[in-house]
Formats: C-alpha cells, structure tokens, sequence
C-alpha cells in the first residue's frame, strides 16, 4: 500500500506490520513500494520484520523495531486507580520531559506525534514525570505512547498514565495498540491488559 502519511512509520520510511500470519506493509511512494513487494515475494516464508533479511533483500540505511505490538480488547483493561492529569499535546512541559529523556526515548515514544489528550502524572512543581496518550492509526485503532523521566522510572508512574490515555482510547471506541521493545514496556502493558499479537518494524529504504 502506497501512503506517504500512514502514521505506520516515520514519514518517509517502510512500515511493516505482522498480525499472527498477515503482513500489512505500507510504503511512501510507489518506487519504494515496487522494491518492497519484491522482497516479500522473493522470501514468502520467512518473516517480514527479520531486519536481517530486509538486509538482503532492500537497500536498507535505517531500522526501527522489531518491537511487539499488543492490544487491548475491551473489557480487558486492569486499570489504575492513581489521579493524572490531562495536558494539551502542545503543553510546553511535555518538549521539558522529552529534553530530560534524551532525543531517542523521545522519539522511540512517539509523544510528539499523538492526536489525543495526553494523560500525565505531575510532581508537586508541576513538571511532567510521565505522559501517555495516543495517535490515531487507520482501521480504528489508538497507538499509545508513554514517557517517563528517567529519574522516576520503576515507579509505577508510566502504568497510571497509560491507564487513563487507554480508557480514553475505548471511550472512543478505538482499539488501544502498545507497541514495545524493551521488557519493561512490555511488562507495564502486560499488567494493564494488553496482549501481544504481532509485530512492527520501520525500515529506511534508500
């Protein structure tokens, strides 16, 4: 599929999305689209987000991912009772908490790019110590990204921000999507409800 703005990726890159044996894969104009199709066809078996192979196969200069996606059906969040607080995306204290977290984790959050309310836990000066909420992605479903000050991480703080920016997302009668590489992430969507289901990777194709 042909979608310069499919949300799936950053802009410009290859998205490839693995739910139990389906590839939905999205590229940014039909040039990178032709090379795409190829490489799938060429490997039909194997995976479709083994950055090794997409190696072989692509002129490969970047890669996000893989990383697990997980959803959450509804009727299966296991909520977080704490109080947060709900910011505008363009507050000027989520680009504060994207600054302290360093430019990878910020953008590995994807926090800039969400088209929701975003839910926050606050420190007593008002600084943003987690945030979460989401972006929306085609077919009805709700990419959650959460962030969390280094300094506060372990706390718990990220699973009480998620809890809201989720409930919000099934208010909308969205289907709220987690997407993770590291194992704490994971955890943290594996105690609110989520289950993982499938795969993503973004690939830069020169």
């Amino acid at each position: 599929m042909v979608s310069p703005n499919s949300g799936f990726c950053p802009p410009g890159w290859v998205g490839l999305v693995t739910l139990g044996g389906a590839v939905l894969a999205t590229a940014p104009d039909e040039r990178r689209a032709r090379l795409l199709r190829a490489a799938l066809h060429e490997q039909p078996d194997e995976p479709a987000t083994d950055p090794d192979l997409l190696r072989t196969l692509l002129p490969v200069t970047g890669l996000l991912g893989p990383a697990a996606l997980a959803y959450l059906a509804p009727g299966g969040l296991r909520p977080h009772p704490a109080t947060v607080h709900q910011l505008p995306c363009d507050d000027a204290r989520l680009c504060d908490l994207a600054h302290r977290t360093g430019a990878a984790d910020a953008e590995e959050s994807g926090l800039a790019g969400l088209t929701s309310p975003v839910f926050t836990v606050l420190a007593e000066d008002g600084r943003v110590l987690a945030a979460c909420g989401y972006r929306r992605w085609p077919f009805g479903i709700a990419h959650l990204g959460v962030l969390t000050d280094p300094a506060h991480r372990g706390h718990g703080l990220a699973r009480r921000a998620a809890s809201a920016a989720a409930r919000h997302a099934l208010a909308a009668g969205l289907l709220p999507q987690w997407r993770a590489r590291v194992p704490a992430s994971r955890r943290v969507a594996a105690r609110l409800g989520f289950r993982e289901l499938g795969t993503q990777l973004s690939v830069e194709v020169g």
